[in-house]
């Protein structure tokens, strides 16, 4: 069973509570995946950021996890996704130093729109994958202009029921970011993925296998 490794890193605000799931010895790449929003409940260990990193990581990627500012043992307070971004640069910052490996990103929901705009123009974050693409919830409307000029491979996945990104919104947002581009609407899910999780891994497999045909799944 692949090693989980507790740390912290140094993050803009303090130290930023973080899990490492260890990849295979010849890594093609690493990876970092964003926690939902953390006034509502949103931590690392959230049941969609850990189905992400494990079809991240069943292809050898060692995966990043961390919670944002104020959230679980974090240092700082919330910040209304402005000091996050950095947070999340922090991470990869992280990622970089230690493996010195192309990056893929992943978020789920406040921690993809966080995410993405840290990670669509820093040049060593490979690709991008935005889970539960929220449009307006929460008490926060998200825009996703940046993502017009963002070229790198980008697959969204949402519920077709999501109260957050309902149909209509999500596609328009994706009609609009540059290509290559993916989206992937898993049928009666819910903005969380109740009962859908699977579907969600497989989709992220999916894509994962499109993007990496070389790689296979080591661990």
């Amino acid at each position: 069973m692949p090693e989980i490794r507790s740390l912290f890193l140094d993050g803009p605000a303090g130290r930023l509570e973080a899990l490492l799931n260890a990849g295979a010895a010849r890594a093609t790449h690493a990876a970092l995946v964003c926690h939902p929003h953390p006034l509502f409940g949103g931590t690392l260990h959230n049941k969609v950021v850990f189905r992400a990193m494990k079809a991240l990581n069943g292809f050898g990627f060692p995966v990043l996890r961390f919670n944002f500012r104020g959230a679980g043992l974090s240092a700082g307070s919330h910040d209304q996704g402005r000091g996050e971004v950095e947070d999340v640069c922090a991470a990869l910052d992280w990622l970089d130093r230690e493996f010195h490996l192309p990056i893929v990103f992943a978020g789920f929901s406040f921690g993809a729109w966080v995410g993405l705009r840290a990670a669509c123009p820093d040049a060593r974050v490979a690709a991008l994958l935005s889970l539960g693409t929220p449009v307006d919830g929460e008490g926060q409307a998200y825009a996703y202009d940046f993502l017009h000029d963002c070229a790198k491979p980008k697959l969204f996945v949402s519920g077709a029921r999501d109260e957050f990104g309902p149909p209509g919104e999500v596609e328009r947002i994706v009609a609009a970011a540059a290509e290559p581009k993916r989206l992937v609407r898993i049928p009666s899910a819910d903005h969380f993925f109740e009962g859908h999780l699977p579907a969600v891994q497989s989709a992220i497999e999916d894509w994962l296998r499109s993007l990496f045909p070389e790689t296979s799944h080591p661990l």
